[in-house]
């Protein structure tokens, strides 16, 4: 297991975009969460967090109505190679069926293997709501992985009363991919492949997608 802890300082990285708060302060729409996930506090604090930190991605929409798992895999790679395969490819090697992309754990193993590293590690969120120590997880592994240009892949269950922007009004099995963060109002820029609605990038406050990933996990 590698050792997070030590690299947490901001980096320069190839991909990542920094600016400061104001920058963004009257630019940024965010989707807006239901009462009882505004009601959770916040996670612990994470040293090193930059102002806001956004990755270069190449986005594509999923190709078929079960591929979210290799679209999602395909946009992290892309924050760290310029020819990513393509999502046949991943299909074939996550194996993803048509029932879909079954555990984190297979974009944990190819998400490595495309990269040539051992960095991703699979982080299950089992308790639905997520615990505080979860959610402080969460925030850091963000935090750390997108300051050293490493996109985080999360597979989500979205009920109707919880959805990201543009969501069909019943519960969405899904991957998505989280390319940045700002620390100033504490969300998350998602890249996701669904489509929904026309929304392909958007921001997520932190606390709704730390509520979106149980009982699932995210590779990270």
């Amino acid at each position: 297991m590698r050792l997070k802890a030590l690299l947490l300082t901001l980096t320069t990285v190839t991909g990542l975009v920094c600016a400061p708060m104001a920058a963004v302060a009257n630019t940024k729409n965010v989707v807006e969460p239901p009462d009882w996930v505004k009601a959770m506090p916040a996670p612990a604090k994470v040293e090193g967090v930059g102002a806001m930190a956004v990755l270069n991605i190449q986005y594509q929409v999923q190709q078929t109505g079960y591929w979210c798992g290799p679209a999602a895999t395909r946009i992290a790679i892309s924050a760290k190679k310029s020819n990513p395969p393509s999502q046949a490819t991943l299909a074939q090697q996550l194996p993803t069926t048509t029932n879909g992309t079954d555990w984190i754990g297979q974009v944990t193993r190819v998400l490595n293997m495309h990269i040539g590293t051992g960095w991703y590690e699979t982080k299950e969120m089992p308790n639905d709501p997520p615990t505080q120590a979860q959610r402080d997880l969460l925030w850091r592994d963000i935090v750390l992985d997108i300051n050293n240009g490493y996109a985080i892949v999360a597979n989500i269950v979205a009920p109707p009363n919880n959805h990201p922007p543009g969501y069909p009004n019943y519960t969405v099995w899904h991957y998505f991919t989280v390319i940045g963060y700002d620390s100033s109002d504490m969300t998350v820029k998602i890249a996701d492949p669904a489509n929904f609605g026309g929304y392909q990038i958007y921001w997520l406050t932190f606390n709704q997608l730390a509520t979106l990933i149980p009982p699932k996990g995210y590779s990270a």
